[in-house]
């Protein structure tokens, strides 16, 4: 039996998307794109949605955006708090605007940052923390904001992995001031590439709007928090540039198919949370190995595991049996990021250490989640690890 790790999601009603703008002949941003993010922002109860082409690149957006706001912008060289198990690119905006990553360790058992360590590693001079929900599991927001109280922090969201998962009636990715979504083909919703920022703060959707597309101030309404007021001649302000954008354009095709995905959803999410119930019966008195606890709802993006330290067998030896028996296998995310030969360009810091992210790197592991039944697969993946 093949076991995958990611699987489509796509039927004919994203094939009559795509084919709808074929036939436009329009195919870089617009109507379609617009339509999504309206769409998008409704459905996880955001007032605003900018998406783009990638969700890495909502995260670069993401911590642009606070560089140029008039009050209470990043400046280079401010801390920011950051688990120590991620992927790259939630740390990478960071490191490429100036700003000081703090590697904090994660929980082992839900896998997102620890919360004593959180609260410990927190300094006058920090800023922000950027909060991961890691493989489809929300963070205990409301003990982060609690750890925060009245200090002057900003707590922002990586949700790329998490679409659909919730914590105290709210939707993952807007318990902060901005979150970020991925739509990759492994991810909850595919759109081919795409991904998207949201905010409930006009200025920072006016931001967001205008560092996507060049820096320029086309796509900002008449009167917006990036210049004041546009001209009302379209000469002159098609090539007016007011922050150094990028372009992070998403095409009409990845809109249009957006808007498809998101229809089945509710029932996709569903699934997953089915087919999670499932795992958890069939491993929960495993005798070596442990399934990431779940905070709040999770949306459960793929099933994670990880070894015991008594545990028979290594973890590279159990990969090997389970890619042998057909059952695709990846770390988690990219185990103890701080490890990586890349950091010698960032500037950081590691809070105390980095025990519960080394013992993930070493001994954790996850298989893939889908939108339809997996009780075979599920059976079949036990059956290999008894």
């Amino acid at each position: 039996m093949h076991y995958p790790l990611a699987s489509s999601t796509w039927d004919e009603a994203e094939y009559a998307a795509i084919d709808r703008v074929v036939k436009s002949g329009m195919f870089s941003m617009g109507k379609e794109v617009a339509r999504f993010e309206q769409a998008f922002a409704e459905w996880v109860g955001s007032r605003h949605a900018v998406m783009v082409n990638s969700g890495s690149s909502a995260n670069l957006a993401m911590i642009a955006a606070l560089m140029f706001r008039q009050q209470g912008a990043l400046e280079k060289g401010a801390e920011v708090i950051v688990p120590a198990v991620s992927w790259s690119t939630t740390y990478a905006p960071l490191q490429q605007h100036g700003l000081k990553l703090k590697f904090v360790d994660i929980d082992r058992d839900t896998l997102n940052i620890d919360l004593q360590q959180l609260a410990a590693a927190i300094s006058d001079d920090t800023r922000a923390i950027l909060a991961v929900n890691l493989l489809g599991n929300p963070n205990d927001f409301a003990a982060i904001r609690r750890i925060i109280g009245e200090r002057d922090i900003i707590l922002l969201e990586d949700n790329c992995e998490s679409l659909g998962a919730s914590c105290a009636g709210k939707q993952a990715g807007t318990h902060g001031l901005m979150g970020s979504f991925s739509c990759f083909f492994s991810h909850h919703i595919s759109t081919m590439e795409g991904g998207l920022v949201v905010t409930d703060d006009e200025e920072l959707h006016h931001i967001l709007l205008c560092l996507r597309a060049h820096g320029w101030t086309r796509n900002l309404p008449k009167h917006n928090r990036v210049c004041g007021e546009k001209s009302d001649n379209p000469f002159e302000e098609s090539f007016r540039f007011v922050l150094p954008g990028y372009n992070l354009r998403p095409l009409e095709i990845s809109g249009a198919i957006g808007q498809a995905q998101l229809q089945k959803l509710d029932a996709m999410i569903a699934a997953r949370r089915d087919n999670a119930r499932h795992f958890a019966e069939r491993f929960a008195n495993h005798p070596w190995l442990r399934l990431q606890r779940e905070t709040g709802q999770s949306s459960w993006f793929g099933f994670a595991l990880r070894l015991t330290e008594d545990a028979p067998v290594d973890r590279a030896t159990l990969v090997d049996r389970l890619s042998a028996a057909g059952v695709d296998v990846r770390p988690i995310v990219a185990g103890n990021f701080a490890k990586n030969e890349v950091l010698k360009w960032f500037d950081y810091s590691i809070h105390g250490t980095l025990e519960n992210a080394d013992h993930i790197d070493r001994a954790g592991f996850f298989v893939g989640n889908h939108h339809y039944p997996l009780r075979e697969q599920i059976d079949y993946l036990h059956s290999l690890l008894c």
